[in-house]
């Protein structure tokens, strides 16, 4: 293919070609030569400018296919309009002359279609260039089209649209001729040609004037015409004709057209008045009305009422929302009129009727739920409302009216009644579709909606009441809180008007709706309400018989109630089951006598009851099964199955009833059969194993019955084809937008389309599709669905000699009949047959012997030759599932030859369509049938694709072929290329006109590429031409003027992306997505959204930069550029998001934006917060916005809210017009995950003054914190709107950044925090949310956000956090009642949620003040009473939050402990059930415990917290003071367990109560953790045991914890493994806090034990006393048992975890081995130090023998430590992890048990092991000794000295090895190892036992000495030389004070000769440095301190050398002023080289 990219045809190359490359060569050329011309420069072009025409005029030549000439046009004008335009009108000569030519030969026609296109195309390009020559060339193009076939039509058509195009308006001369030639292809008998007339049409009316003013009638009249017999297609161009022509004429007003006296202005009266023709009287015209039609018999066709339906919503949309918003009423009144009774003709049928109303609601729905914005919808549904209640005002008069006109007054009501069904409906569409924020319209009592609504509920007609009914419903969905109310007025109108007929239905379906919508509404509805609505159920029923005029209307109300009670599921079923069970016993005859006695009694009108009540039972039923599955067990079916083989008995004796008493009973009949099928189906087939041959009976008799008229294939055989087989046949089974209109052509004529009243049942289903009515098809088509479905359950499970009759008698069936009854008979066996095959085959069962195969086989072979392509395409799937179930090879083979010889004999389409397909079908179901058979099928589908004759053989011959491709996967693989080049040959050559043959062939591409997969990656030849021819056939697509084509190309790029991304050109592939970003085809939307999704999952930016150059680049062609020029793509998406309503598409927008947000929002930060500031803004109500910003004093911010509230008026249209409320939901939400985003980026997104550091460096830089006031602006907005969903955003928004933002300081005013200046707003947006009739979910989470706000910190002032701290007060008054008098119009869990929310926030707020208050004070206080003094001056004090809550904390404590209550109980194992309280506990009732449970787990964690906290802080001792006086309504719980409880007669005592509450605080904790849910939230667990440490916290739990060893250990082992299970490091320091705190319990214990058991045995002998703590006498440790063996456990888990070298198992060795030491992590280190703690402290918990078993363990791991983090740092510090060890080995070594006699000994023994095991990690083991830090061993040695007694280290062996430590250390020559060596010797010499230290003295004095006269003679230069010296000094001073008298004087004697040396006198100190400047201070000061000491010996020293003395004179003589000064100062100096060691000290020595 390279050789096809030149700028000149590459001919020598062409020429070598075979006949389908060479088609392929000139394309691929041809589609570089068009990027190559725009890139090349003038003169280049012009240089080869004659060669290239003279190529390309030689190619129109040579017959090219549609897509090539279209290409070559192309190439042709844009080679003119770069290059000199000479030639060009030589070159139209020639095109001319090629359309005159009188050669009609087939062959020569793409030569005339090709040069008819380069016509268009030199035109559209050049335009008036071209001067006069267009006259000649359209005249010649019209006489072309004189003798023309359609496809020569077609393309004149286009290429005079494209003419008209580049013309403009000085086409006008031949405007008239070409309206002529459009007019008569308008009508053309193809619909392509009349699509492409329609568009050049579009085209002409630009400029035409005439088209929209004198010639307006006709072109109407010709678009009626059209629409006649049109496809989709020619619908949806011809109505945009229309719809565009017509709203010109009246945007038309122009002050142009004044100039022309030809025009007049046209009214909208008449516009709408020629529409309402249309739709009413079809194409026949105005006054040509032929007989029949003033007779009124014939009716419009469907097509053209449903053209005109769409050319309204063209008409409206042209003209705009805003002009709609004027206009509304006027439009509104036409609209309803449609359907009015003064147009008889809409509405003469049942029939007509449904279909008119549903082209109606179409109208309306797209119009004003597409165009209108908020506040407009909102007027509107006030206009819908105003026209209800007028016909509401004359059907009263009319029904009040008593005397004999009434007959009029019927044919009013009738009148009225599709007027009323439209308003309704789109009432509640509108209300839906508004949601909560429809809450104005509703409370406007001027408009009055409800009551309307509710009044219409008894219009006689019953579609209004049913409409009325599904008004409520969508209320009721879109505003919860209106439900109950709605519910209780309905109930009680219908208690009330119980004797009027239309009150009872009216009434009755509203409850129904409403009862629908419950599970709409998570909040729900109150549980008594069941109890009523059975109750009212079963009234109707028990009524029923009273009164004859109303028996069948309270049977079928009271049946209908409890069916839609059934819905709501077990929580409200399971109390009446009983009952309806009886109900449903009592409709059916107990046995077969009594059916039989019933037939003899009774008359027409009983059995109408009888049959309606039975259906109504047996909906009932169904209903119940479809919804309380749980509640479906043995015991209950037992009960449900009795009635059943008496219904199946009436079912057999139907049709004598029916014989007795006539046609009254039909309708009936056949519900009652629909109902009894339906149950059936539901339930499994063995609960009627019995009656499974009577039942197949019935079914097979409904399905051939001889009163069956219409065949309804399209309803019936859909759901039996395999949905991709679908796509073959009509478009209108593919969805598309105007499905809902476009279904009644799909039924054919005779049939009804689905609608409500057909069955008033179906009012509180489940809808399918999202929130349309529900629209149920006719009883008689609904039968058959039902019994299809149910013969393949039942025929399943008969037995098979009966299948065999029955499938026998079916084929019989269909050869007697004839005619059309013959089609409707084998519609119907075939799908039954079907349907059974397809049951058979899921179920995995078996069709049974040979003979049954047979008239199976019969049936579908019959309807695989059947005309109806629908019935081939189900008898395709039939033959396949045939294959599946028999499981036989040698019949699937003979399967496929059968249709192989059927296709290769057969000449007629039918055969070879059907036949193909089930080639197709079998290679699905099977796989690769085996490679003969591929090559057999793929060759005859090869021959069959290509037989240009039939268009429908190609295209499912391609389908099927796209089958095989698919299910054959890699066996394909040797067919690969030649499927290929017959693609793409067929792709260069199908006419266009026949688009279906290009879908089947996108099809066929799609599944190459799949199949070919990751191998079109590949670099070798073969690969790579495949993979261009590939790309080449999506681009051949590209072009294809079909919209399901492009759709097609788009999805195959899309896989070609996947597999070879770097081979598809990214920005042309977004330019074609961005194109049909807006496409009115449903289908093509959804390729580019699923095909953008995938593109920005992997390259977002490039994506998103591609389609900004693109906008930027194309002109007037893009739709939406101007938007993606502004907002960029994602703005596009989000408009369409906003606009768009098909549910699959939203949720790819929404997956689109994520991706690119996730990957780009950090990057591009301002543009994403600015799209979602445009969102919620655009709505927001700018007066709120305002109000709060004047409250923020900042300046700068002032200025640019302003900006912001003005930008609307400025002239620019805002970006985003009125945005529906969800897509303002997703924009919250989307600024939640930019913060996300930011967290995980630059640390600069949170903190201000780095950020704006890095924004000075550079300006483009941009960070979160400095859009503050943004993210504020935009949490505020949404947390207050009207709508509930938008607020609940805006709350969690407010969270975030709250949460996020609380702790970043203000640079600017050091001490403050940057949110410190929001407070206003915040405040602002929470009131709000705490007003009376907020719903419970947004008070609940404005309560979380009032908690986090206050304990945020950011509000130091008292009287600031009052504000919020006042909301958190009220609500809290406003739960204290209890569960009782919460709202009643939720269920009882709402008000669960909000009473749990609250006390959760307030227990967030205390632990938080008791937290700061600890912090503060440490050693803790009992909270002060309560110092309101203190708080009413504002400033805050640490107690001051604290003291807030104080005020609430006796009520609080009280509900605390009440909720834990709850939750105790209801998270008991089920067992236990029967004994939680029969009420309910505080908060929840009995019925509503599972849902309550939820909001009890999300809640439970911090309330505890707060409680344990609370218990502490009163400290088990104090009663609280409000404990006496319950304050709820009634007791907590049963148990009562926090009050002087009135339920039992003693009063506990306060240790009762403290116990319960300790296990009840510690049972729930320990229930938690020991079965940790994989979704337990972090703040759960962490809560949970901050709880058990609070507890812990103080003595009287610890010593129910220490005095119960087991519950001790239970503990234990829970957090054992919760350590184990959570990685999180903080959760498991928690757990080893409470470890700790479980062990000092235990210390405690048995310390109380010692002492009390020595106060007792005062006098006895020590002796005696017997031995506390673990291990006793014998020193054995008992797993589970042993508190210290489970402590040991857990510190072995988290030491070895970090630190793995102290696993023995793990080095190998029990011995001490020698690895590299490392450094941990701060958390690390963290959890290695608590373990040690833990540890150091085990001892104390044993008896001396228990403490001999574990010490060996303890000092292991304590060493171990110590060796494996011994880093030498920088400073000679000691790492956090040695620190710990030394403190732990301190502890450890001075612990009592080491001096008790009877464990003395054997510890001595351990301690000098430990302490040679310390100085053995020393010695060199592969010379890695020098790794370990010498300061922390040496520091170790020095731990071991110290602490423990003399015998331990005084044996010699040991004392030597030390000495030598200390004596090598002394000679490293690191000064900071010797300082630190220095001052361990101090401590060490200081030592009082003389033992100890003596031999350290006399081995290591002479070497200090020596260093220190070294230093003398070195004159040191550094600090740290200094230090050494300062050390060495006091060390020496030190022996001085310990020596003995006799050796004194030499030691002074020593030590000042050293001192003076380093004295300076005043001429030296002048000059010397500071360093020696302080050796002389530090000397100088020494002397001083020591010459009066030791007198004596200083006078002698002075005496015997006078050479010091001088030297000392001197010094002091030059000192003398700066003493003074100086003396202070360096007495700092030393402290500050001091510092660090004094800290050692203090730590361990």
């Amino acid at each position: 293919m390279e050789l096809a990219h030149s700028i000149l045809l590459n001919e020598d190359a062409y020429n070598q070609l075979g006949e389908v490359q060479k088609a392929e060569f000139i394309f691929d050329w041809l589609r570089y030569l068009e990027k190559l011309l725009i890139a090349t420069s003038r003169s280049d072009v012009r240089e080869k400018q004659k060669t290239l025409v003279e190529q390309l005029l030689s190619l129109l030549n040579s017959s090219p296919g549609p897509p090539t000439r279209k290409l070559l046009a192309k190439n042709l004008a844009l080679l003119y309009s770069i290059g000199d335009t000479f030639s060009v009108y030589e070159t139209i000569d020639k095109c001319n002359d090629l359309i005159r030519s009188k050669d009609d030969s087939p062959s020569y026609l793409p030569t005339k279609l090709a040069a008819v296109v380069c016509l268009g195309s030199l035109y559209k390009k050049l335009g008036r260039v071209l001067g006069n020559t267009f006259t000649d060339t359209v005249g010649n193009i019209l006489k072309a089209m004189k003798s023309a076939e359609s496809q020569g039509r077609y393309e004149i058509m286009l290429s005079l649209q494209n003419i008209l195009n580049g013309l403009g308006a000085a086409a006008t001369p031949c405007h008239r001729d070409v309206y002529k030639a459009a007019r008569s292809c308008l009508t053309d008998r193809s619909m392509a040609v009349r699509c492409a007339a329609a568009k050049c049409l579009l085209e002409l009316q630009n400029e035409a004037v005439f088209m929209w003013s004198t010639d307006l009638d006709s072109v109407a009249t010709l678009c009626f015409k059209s629409f006649e017999g049109s496809n989709y297609d020619v619908r949806i161009s011809v109505s945009k004709l229309l719809g565009t022509v017509l709203a010109k004429a009246i945007i038309s007003k122009h002050p142009g057209a004044a100039s022309r006296q030809s025009t007049r202005r046209v009214s909208l009266e008449e516009v709408l008045e020629l529409l309402g023709t249309g739709f009413l009287r079809g194409s026949s015209g105005f006054l040509r009305a032929s007989g029949d039609m003033l007779k009124g018999t014939s009716s419009v066709s469907r097509d053209v009422r449903v053209g005109v339906t769409q050319a309204y919503v063209v008409f409206i949309s042209t003209l705009g929302g805003t002009w709609l918003e004027k206009n509304f009423a006027a439009f509104l009144s036409h609209i309803l009129s449609l359907v009015s009774q003064s147009h008889p003709k809409a509405t003469q049928t049942q029939i007509d009727a449904v279909c008119s109303r549903r082209c109606v609601s179409f109208i309306l729905r797209a119009t004003v739920g597409g165009l209108l914005g908020e506040k407009a919808q909102i007027a509107a549904a006030k206009d819908i409302c105003q026209a209800i209640w007028k016909l509401k005002k004359v059907m009263d008069a009319v029904m009040s009216d008593g005397n004999l006109e009434t007959r009029l007054g019927s044919a009013d009501v009738a009148a009225s009644q599709h007027i009323l069904v439209c308003a309704l409906q789109e009432l509640g569409n509108l209300i839906h579709s508004l949601g909560t924020t429809a809450a104005p319209l509703l409370q406007d009592s001027s408009a009055g909606i409800l009551d309307n609504v509710i009044s219409v509920t008894l219009h006689p007609s019953i579609s209004v009441r049913l409409a009325a009914a599904w008004c409520l419903h969508c209320i009721a969905v879109a505003l919860p809180s209106y439900l109950t109310p709605l519910l209780d007025r309905c109930l009680e109108r219908l208690a009330v008007l119980k004797s009027s007929p239309e009150a009872v239905t009216g009434f009755s379906f509203a409850v129904a709706a409403l009862l629908g919508a419950v599970k709409h509404c998570p909040l729900g509805i109150p549980h008594g309400k069941g109890k009523i609505i059975m109750a009212l159920a079963e009234d109707l029923l028990c009524s029923a018989a009273q009164n004859s005029r109303l028996s069948a209307q309270r049977t079928q109300a009271g049946w209908l109630l409890i069916a839609a009670l059934m819905t709501l599921g077990p929580a409200f079923v399971g109390h009446h089951l009983a009952r309806v069970l009886l109900l449903w016993k009592c409709v059916f005859p107990v046995s077969p006598e009594d059916l039989e006695s019933e037939k003899s009694r009774g008359d027409s009108f009983t059995w109408q009851v009888t049959l309606e009540g039975r259906a109504g039972a047996l909906c009932a039923i169904k209903s119940f099964v479809a919804h309380c599955g749980d509640l479906l067990t043995e015991e209950v079916i037992q009960h449900l199955v009795p009635p059943l083989p008496c219904a199946v008995d009436l079912l057999t004796q139907l049709s004598s009833i029916l014989k007795t008493y006539g046609s009254p009973l039909k309708t009936p009949s056949v519900v009652y059969r629909q109902r009894l099928y339906e149950l059936l189906i539901l339930l499994s087939p063995e609960t009627y194993e019995g009656n499974l041959s009577a039942i197949l009976k019935e079914l097979a008799a409904d399905l051939t019955a001889p009163d069956i008229q219409v065949a309804a294939s399209t309803f019936l055989l859909p759901p039996l084809c395999h949905q991709d087989d679908l796509l073959i046949l009509s478009p209108l089974l593919q969805e598309t937008d105007h499905r809902f209109i476009e279904e009644q052509l799909l039924l054919g004529s005779g049939i009804a389309c689905g609608s409500l009243e057909y069955d008033p049942y179906s009012i509180y289903e489940k809808d399918v599709e999202g929130d349309s009515v529900p629209k149920p098809l006719p009883p008689t088509l609904s039968v058959t669905s039902s019994a299809v479905k149910l013969f393949g359950v039942v025929c399943a499970h008969v037995g098979e000699a009966q299948r065999l009759l029955v499938l026998e008698q079916l084929l019989d069936s269909i050869k007697h009949t004839k005619g059309a009854r013959q089609q409707v008979v084998q519609l119907h066996v075939v799908s039954a047959v079907s349907s059974f095959l397809k049951y058979v085959a899921g179920s995995k069962g078996h069709l049974g012997p040979e003979e049954v195969r047979r008239p199976v086989l019969a049936l579908v072979m019959g309807a695989l030759e059947s005309p109806n392509p629908l019935l081939r395409c189900a008898a395709a799937e039939a033959w396949a599932r045939l294959a599946q179930v028999v499981e036989d090879g040698v019949f699937t083979a003979a399967l496929a030859q059968v249709s192989f010889d059927k296709l290769k004999s057969a000449r007629d389409a039918v055969t070879r369509t059907g036949h193909s397909l089930a080639l197709g079908s079998l290679h699905r179901y099977l796989g690769g049938i085996s490679s003969q058979h591929l090559n057999s099928c793929v060759g005859i589908l090869y021959t069959l694709s290509q037989d240009s004759t039939s268009p429908d053989v190609q295209t499912w011959a391609l389908h099927s072929l796209s089958l095989i491709i698919d299910s054959a996967g890699p066996l394909y693989h040797t067919h690969a290329e030649p499927t290929l080049s017959l693609i793409i040959m067929l792709l260069l050559n199908v006419p266009p006109t026949h688009a279906e043959v290009h879908q089947s062939l996108g099809r066929c591409l799609n599944a190459l590429i799949t199949t070919l997969g990751p191998e079109l990656q590949g670099n070798s030849t073969s690969v790579s031409t495949l993979r261009s021819s590939c790309l080449l056939g999506c681009a051949v697509m590209q072009d294809n003027p079909d919209c399901l084509v492009q759709a097609q190309a788009i999805s195959c790029l899309q896989q070609l992306h996947m597999f070879a991304p770097r081979h598809v050109n990214l920005s042309s592939l977004v330019s074609c997505l961005c194109v049909n970003l807006c496409s009115p085809y449903l289908l093509l939307r959804r390729a580019v959204l699923a095909c953008l999704r995938q593109l920005v999952q992997r390259e977002a930016a490039e994506v998103s930069e591609h389609a900004v150059m693109l906008a930027k680049n194309s002109g007037e062609e893009l739709t939406l550029d101007a938007n993606i020029r502004e907002v960029g793509l994602e703005g596009a998406l989000l408009t369409l998001l906003d606009k768009e309503t098909d549910r699959k598409l939203c949720h790819d927008i929404k997956e689109t934006l994520n991706h690119m947000l996730t990957s780009m929002a950090v990057d591009k930060l301002s543009f994403w917060l600015k799209l979602c500031k445009d969102v919620l803004a655009a709505s927001a109500d700018f007066a709120a916005v305002t109000c709060v910003d004047t409250m923020q004093e900042e300046e700068g911010d002032r200025g640019d809210d302003a900006s912001v509230l003005t930008s609307r008026s400025d002239g620019r249209p805002h970006p985003f017009t009125n945005p529906r409320w969800a897509t303002r939901v997703f924009a919250a939400e989307c600024v939640c995950r930019i913060i996300t985003q930011c967290e995980n980026a630059h640390s600069a997104h949170f903190d201000v003054a780095l950020a704006q550091d890095l924004k000075k460096k550079d300006s483009r830089s941009d960070f979160l914190v400095l859009h503050l006031a943004d993210l504020i602006r935009m949490a505020f907005m949404a947390a207050t709107d009207h709508s509930d969903q938008l607020r609940l955003s805006g709350l969690e928004t407010l969270l975030v950044v709250i949460r996020r933002f609380a702790t970043i300081p203000e640079p600017e005013f050091p001490g403050h925090v940057i949110l410190e200046q929001y407070q206003a707003n915040v405040g602002a947006a929470l009131r709000p949310a705490f007003t009376s009739e907020t719903p419970p979910d947004v008070t609940a989470k404005a309560c979380q956000v009032c908690s986090a706000w206050i304990a945020s910190g950011v509000v130091s002032d008292l009287n600031d956090i009052r504000r919020v701290h006042q909301l958190l007060v009220a609500s809290l008054t406003k739960i204290q009642v209890g569960k009782e008098a919460l709202s009643h119009l939720y269920n009882e869990s709402a008000s669960t949620m909000e009473i749990l929310a609250v006390l959760k926030a307030w227990a967030e707020v205390y632990i938080i003040a008791v937290e700061r208050h600890k912090n503060h004070r440490q050693p803790l206080k009992t909270p002060p009473a309560c110092s309101e003094e203190s708080v009413g001056n504002g400033s805050i004090s640490p107690d001051g939050l604290l003291d807030l809550v104080h005020a609430d904390l006796g009520t609080l404590s009280r509900l605390w402990l009440a909720a834990l209550q709850d939750f105790a109980l209801l998270t008991l194992p089920s067992e236990f059930a029967s004994q939680l309280p029969v009420e309910g506990g505080a908060f929840y009732t009995a019925e509503t415990s599972e849902n309550a449970k939820l909001h009890y787990y999300n809640s439970w964690a911090l309330i505890l917290h707060a409680t344990a906290l609370w218990l502490t802080g009163t400290g088990f001792v104090v009663a609280d003071p409000d404990e006496g006086a319950p304050n709820l309504s009634r007791p907590v719980t049963p148990t009562s367990m926090c009050q002087g409880s009135s339920s039992g007669p003693r009063v506990k005592s306060p240790e009762d109560v403290y116990t319960e509450r300790f296990h009840l605080i510690l049972g729930i904790s320990v229930k938690f953790l020991c079965s940790l849910r994989s979704d337990a939230t972090m703040e759960s667990i962490t809560a949970c045991l901050h709880a058990l440490q609070a507890l812990l916290d103080v003595p009287w739990p610890r010593s129910k914890i220490g005095s119960d060893q087991d519950l001790g250990i239970e503990l234990l082992n829970v957090l054992h493994r919760v350590i184990l299970t959570r990685e999180s490091p903080s959760i498991q320091l928690a757990s080893l806090e409470v470890v700790r705190q479980i062990i000092c319990a235990a210390q405690e214990h048995v310390k109380e034990k010692r002492r009390s058991a020595e106060v007792d045995d005062g006098a006895a002998e020590k002796e005696t006393l017997p031995e506390f703590g673990e291990g006793k006498d014998t020193g054995g440790l008992v797993p589970g048992k042993s508190l210290v063996f489970a402590t040991l456990e857990l510190c072995v888990c988290i030491l070895v975890r970090q630190l793995p070298g102290l696993n023995p198992k793990l080095t190998g060795s029990p011995g001490v081995k020698a690895t590299k030491p490392q450094m941990l992590s701060e958390d690390g280190s963290r959890l290695v130090s608590a373990a040690l703690v833990i540890l150091s402290e085990l001892p104390a918990v044993c008896s001396p023998e228990g403490s001999i078993s574990i010490l060996p363990t303890i000092l292991y791991l304590t060493i171990g430590v110590l060796r494996e983090t011994a880093v030498k740092l920088p400073g000679g510090q000691l790492s956090s992890t040695v620190a710990a060890s030394l403190q732990a080995l301190k502890g450890i070594l001075a612990s009592p048990m080491a001096r008790a006699e009877k464990s003395h000994s054997a510890w001595t023994d351990l301690l000098r092991s430990a302490l040679t095991t310390i100085l053995d990690c020393w010695d060199p083991v592969d010379g890695t000794h020098q790794e370990l830090d010498e300061v922390s061993l040496l520091t170790a040695i020095t731990v071991f000295i110290l602490s423990t007694s003399p015998e331990v280290t005084t044996i010699p062996c040991l004392q030597k090895r030390c000495i030598e430590k200390f004596k090598a250390t002394l000679e490293i020559k690191d000064p900071m190892v010797q300082i630190k060596t220095y001052q361990l010797l101090l401590s060490i010499f200081q030592y009082p036992n003389p033992a100890v230290s003596y031999p350290y003295i006399y081995s290591l004095v002479s070497s200090i000495v020596e260093k220190l006269q070294e230093i003398d003679r070195r004159k040191p230069e550094e600090t740290t030389e200094l230090q050494i010296f300062q050390e060495g000094i006091k060390v020496l001073e030190a022996l001085v004070a310990v020596a003995e008298e006799q050796h004194r004087s030499q030691l002074v004697a020593c030590l000042l000769p050293i001192l003076i040396s380093f004295l300076l006198d005043e001429n030296a100190l002048g000059s010397a440095t500071s360093i020696m400047r302080n050796l002389h201070d530090f000397a100088l000061q020494n002397l001083m301190q020591i010459g009066p000491q030791y007198s004596s010996v200083f006078k002698s020293v002075m005496a015997s050398s006078p050479a010091l003395k001088a030297r000392l004179e001197a010094a002091i003589k030059g000192n003398q002023e700066t003493v003074k000064v100086k003396t202070p100062t360096s007495k700092h100096t030393n402290n500050s080289g001091k510092s660090s060691s004094i800290q050692l000290k203090t730590n361990f020595l």
